[in-house]
């Protein structure tokens, strides 16, 4: 009893003692080294109801937020755009590696890129018969179009071989521009010779075949495969609602002409053209709106689907999304499986971190360069003996322009990706395989669309948005 009552009287000393005195006090004890034989210890003193003016070196224990710490919490994003440089517009992401392929491991590379390249030989054959037998349409048009399959494959890989040497963002702008390539030269080239229905139902052929006939045969390629196929949802909602913004803007046009459908063509003619130059010119600004919000903004939502497809037929460019490429900071978006929270609050485990790999560019920069070129010129020349050809193999009335434009000519610029896109989905790759097709999709709507529509107005075509009403419904 005795040391009992020697043990707490500490302890009620301390409480009737006052504030400032039991700070110093308890500071005093903690000081106080401990001697293993004292098997006691002190009770912590309850918090009083003290002023903080009682407490005079209180504040001196308390860290006073400051203007430059509460600054330094910044949206990485943010950061990232702040110190963004020219320097860094050409600075590749990836380290590239010191080995420089020759010209003639350039070239093996080349021609082992695609077994695509097969049908490189309906070059000089559909030329030959351009030239020798002009009259024949039908043969010219089919060679044609095998002709091209191949040149927009080396053309893709073109550009991911020169995108790979320069900085995210620009090598992103890059694929954005080059994506839809092939469709945006026949384009031109038949919007030259004015076939106004063949530009029109060419691209909306392309964006149905994105949109039904790739994204499907992912889905039931993939569902065949797997059970369950993941997706983000966020960039698929994001995909959505600028397809459907597209849509609303191509339907502006055709409900104007509904509307006044008693109104002669000479009256009603010139303010469709006026309404659709204009939507153009909005489309093309949301478009460097979402280019923007992809390449700079929200970067991290698009890095999981710009997976490099080197383990697929060498190196693919993603159209419209394959822009970003995978960095260390968003690494756990790589693994959906691994690290995503639970609805209850629990977590995975994280993966481990991967070292970083040294890029091996298949290519020296001047066979890139040289190869972007030498595609881009044959895909342009042989697109012009392909629309030279269109009026021939309709004039028999066997096939129709509308028909031609939206069923052969977008397998023409996608067949090369499409069959990517597939093989992808089977490797339990949905994102990739949604990226090839909604993003194409959406490059073509916001962009090309609209780009063909103002070179109409600069070289006084009177191309507009008013399509045909049977396509609208169907897209």
């Amino acid at each position: 009893m005795s040391s009992e009552k020697a043990s707490q009287e500490p302890a009620d000393s301390l409480l009737t003692k006052d504030p400032v005195q039991i700070q110093h006090h308890s500071d005093h004890h903690q000081s106080q080294p401990v001697s293993q034989s004292n098997n006691h210890s002190l009770p912590i003193p309850q918090p009083l109801s003290a002023s903080s003016s009682s407490f005079p070196n209180s504040n001196d224990h308390q860290v006073q937020p400051t203007t430059s710490q509460s600054n330094t919490h910044v949206n990485p994003i943010t950061g990232l755009i702040r110190k963004q440089t020219w320097v860094s517009l050409l600075t590749p992401e990836k380290k590239l590696s010191e080995s420089n392929p020759t010209y003639k491991q350039s070239l093996n590379a080349i021609i082992r890129s695609s077994w695509l390249n097969v049908l490189l030989i309906f070059i000089p054959i559909s030329w030959i018969l351009h030239f020798v037998t002009p009259n024949q349409d039908a043969a010219i048009f089919t060679t044609c179009m095998l002709a091209i399959i191949p040149l927009a494959k080396l053309l893709g890989f073109g550009t991911e071989e020169i995108a790979m040497r320069v900085g995210q963002t620009l090598g992103g702008l890059l694929n954005a521009t080059l994506g839809n390539a092939v469709e945006l030269i026949v384009a031109i080239l038949a919007l030259v010779k004015c076939e106004l229905v063949v530009v029109q139902s060419s691209l909306l052929g392309s964006i149905l075949s994105n949109l039904l006939l790739v994204l499907g045969m992912c889905f039931f390629a993939g569902g065949v495969r797997f059970s369950e196929q993941a997706f983000s949802i966020t960039a698929a909602q994001l995909n959505s609602s600028l397809l459907i913004m597209s849509v609303i803007a191509i339907l502006i046009p055709a409900g104007f002409h509904a509307a006044f459908s008693n109104l002669s063509d000479s009256v009603e003619g010139p303010d469709v053209l006026k309404m659709s130059r204009g939507i153009a010119v909005i489309l093309l600004i949301i478009y460097a709106a979402y280019l923007v919000f992809q390449l700079w903004s929200h970067a991290h939502l698009y890095t999981q689907t710009s997976t490099s497809a080197n383990e697929h037929e060498g190196h693919t460019t993603w159209r419209g999304h394959k822009i970003l490429r995978p960095s260390n900071s968003v690494r756990a978006q790589q693994h959906p499986t691994i690290i995503q929270n639970s609805a209850d609050g629990s977590s995975h485990p994280e993966p481990m971190e991967e070292e970083d790999e040294e890029e091996v560019p298949s290519l020296n920069a001047v066979s890139a360069i040289i190869l972007l070129g030498l595609s881009t010129a044959l895909v342009g020349v042989t697109s012009e003996w392909l629309v030279d050809s269109i009026n021939g193999i309709t004039r028999t009335g066997v096939i129709s322009e509308a028909w031609v434009g939206l069923i052969l000519l977008p397998i023409v610029g996608n067949a090369a990706e499409h069959l990517t896109a597939v093989s992808v989905s089977v490797k339990d790759k949905l994102d990739l395989s949604m990226a090839v097709a909604v993003g194409s999709s959406i490059q073509i709507a916001l962009f090309v669309v609209p780009l063909l529509v103002i070179l109409g107005w600069i070289m006084d075509k009177p191309l507009t948005l008013l399509f045909d009403p049977f396509v609208l419904i169907v897209k």
